[in-house]
């Protein structure tokens, strides 16, 4: 172990050795889930199977020779979709930040407007970048269990970058509360892009002969991003796995990695998606289309027995439509002059058992919806039963992957436009500075849920009389209601604004009472003026 120097806070710095040493044991635990996670991409998500691919280096390689149904593969992608379009809509606002509890009352309305403006900037970043496209690859690798992706600084037109990383690269420990520190990313590179990938990096010289010799050729690197405790921050190391030498070391505040698992069992690392469920619907149905097709194939040509009896030669008989192989006789004595060769087998014998399992498979994997969507136009109130049905499927899924995707993205951006200098960011997301809240439709649909037990509350409140209707705290019901709904606080009058509007209302009314009891005094005296005098008055 190493310490860096002229460092008071005594931080660590492994050596080169020491990280290739744990990311082989890290991986040792990983190669446990390799058959799992192998079938799943390779019967579910085939393009994204890395398995077998990566060591031989075949690119562009045929990776569905034992694929013979597309259930799971359209199913997986729907999934993905549908996660995406309820939890991180493309082109929409998904998070809103929050002030929290730490910040005193007096201030938070004024860090609230700062962060809407933190806020509306972000997502304007997001609309520009690649983040739609990365979070669809990162949801597909949630299917299965665990997806990774690092949130990196971009260029001056897109200062924001988002890279999708297969599982296969990637291998982690966990540290306190079962939260990732420490992540190892295998990488090929060539040797001449290594400079412009990093600018800081210090070739050894044993690279820098291999580079000059073979500039086009890959260079096995790792990169490894290790927690220190000490310090409470990560270093960021890219080692040279031939020659065993550090070439980029960097610090930096906050992890690039958003690692992700859809459920996670006590004692493993790594996740269990619902593929893990459906596998063995999807390997059953594979077999059984499988074996359906071989069916098929030898009822459209049959095997057939030849006589030798020096007629019929088997070497040049060819089995195809319209053909026709001449015999000694078609049967009995004589027989008919021509007659059809049977078929054989009937390849309609599984199709029940088709049935049953492409229904399960898409079930495990909410690809359904009731009423199906063939169906007449959509009612908002059907969309917010989908939601809540969506919402209960998936369970403690949904809040993991608030706490290990949302919240952890969200932190990742406001970090790097901080770096960068867009925003000024002294407070820490981590709930009680700022907090990031749900905004997109699936979690849209929880609130409203909220919503509707307040307006029943209400309306049956109002009915008791005085002390019903005094039950309630208009003034704080509106803003609980107003962050349910999601309306931006911008739009909205704060409290000592509300108290300054009533004033002017009490004051408004007053002076209308005024002016209309002054009214009602100049028309009694104009009608006392108008009446006639009494007989035996002079005028």
């Amino acid at each position: 172990m190493e310490y860096e120097k002229n460092n008071p806070s005594g931080g660590m710095r492994l050596t080169p050795e020491q990280i290739l040493k744990r990311q082989i044991t890290a991986q040792a635990k990983k190669d446990e889930f390799q058959q799992l996670y192998q079938d799943a991409y390779e019967f579910a998500l085939p393009q994204r199977q890395l398995y077998g691919v990566w060591e031989g280096g075949a690119v562009g390689s045929k990776k569905m020779q034992r694929v013979f149904d597309s259930t799971a593969i359209n199913s997986t992608q729907r999934f993905a979709n549908r996660l995406q379009s309820v939890v991180f809509p493309p082109q929409r606002k998904w998070a809103k930040l929050e002030a929290g509890s730490d910040i005193p009352p007096e201030q938070k309305q004024q860090a609230q407007a700062i962060l809407e403006v933190y806020q509306d900037k972000m997502f304007t970043m997001l609309n520009q970048s690649n983040f739609d496209i990365a979070m669809g690859e990162f949801l597909l690798d949630l299917a299965v269990g665990t997806a990774c992706m690092m949130v990196q600084p971009g260029d001056d037109v897109q200062p924001l970058n988002f890279i999708p990383v297969p599982l296969f690269l990637v291998s982690y420990e966990e540290g306190a509360n079962g939260q990732v520190d420490n992540v190892y990313r295998r990488m090929r590179m060539k040797g001449e892009s290594i400079q412009r990938q990093w600018p800081d990096a210090e070739i050894s010289d044993d690279l820098k002969r291999r580079i000059e010799n073979k500039p086009t050729d890959d260079v096995e690197l790792l990169e490894a991003t290790i927690y220190d405790y000490k310090r409470g921050d990560y270093c960021y190391h890219v080692i040279d796995k031939v020659s065993k030498t550090e070439i980029v070391y960097r610090r930096r505040k906050m992890s690039p990695w958003v690692i992700s698992r859809y459920m996670k069992v006590a004692g493993e690392i790594y996740g269990r998606g619902p593929l893990m469920t459906a596998l063995p619907d999807i390997k059953t149905l594979n077999k059984v289309k499988e074996l359906l097709l071989k069916n098929a194939s030898l009822a459209v040509a049959g095997v057939y027995t030849a006589a030798d009896d020096g007629v019929l030669n088997p070497n040049t008989v060819k089995i195809v439509p319209g053909a026709i192989i001449p015999v000694a006789r078609n049967g009995g004595a004589q027989g008919p002059a021509l007659l059809a060769l049977p078929r054989s087998g009937d390849f309609n014998v599984s199709q029940l058992v088709i049935n049953d399992m492409t229904q399960s498979i898409k079930r495990i994997l909410l690809d359904e919806s009731l009423p199906p969507d063939n169906m007449s136009a959509r009612s908002a109130t059907e969309i917010v039963e989908r939601m809540k049905e969506l919402a209960q499927n998936l369970g403690s899924a949904f809040g993991r992957l608030i706490n290990e995707t949302m919240i952890p993205v969200t932190a990742k951006i406001l970090e790097v436009m901080d770096e960068r200098g867009l925003i000024d960011m002294p407070l820490r997301v981590n709930g009680l500075e700022v907090k990031v809240t749900p905004v997109a439709p699936l979690a849209m649909a929880q609130n409203m849920e909220e919503v509707n037990s307040i307006m029943q509350y209400m309306q049956i409140s109002q009915s008791l009389g005085t002390d019903g209707q005094l039950a309630i705290k208009t003034d704080v019901l509106v803003d609980y209601l107003a962050d349910k709904l999601g309306v931006p606080a911008a739009v909205r009058n704060t409290a000592a604004e509300r108290a300054v509007l009533m004033e002017e209302m009490k004051n408004q009314q007053q002076q209308q009472a005024i002016a209309q009891a002054m009214a009602m005094q100049a028309q009694a005296g104009a009608g006392m003026q108008a009446l006639p005098a009494p007989e035996g008055v002079m005028q």
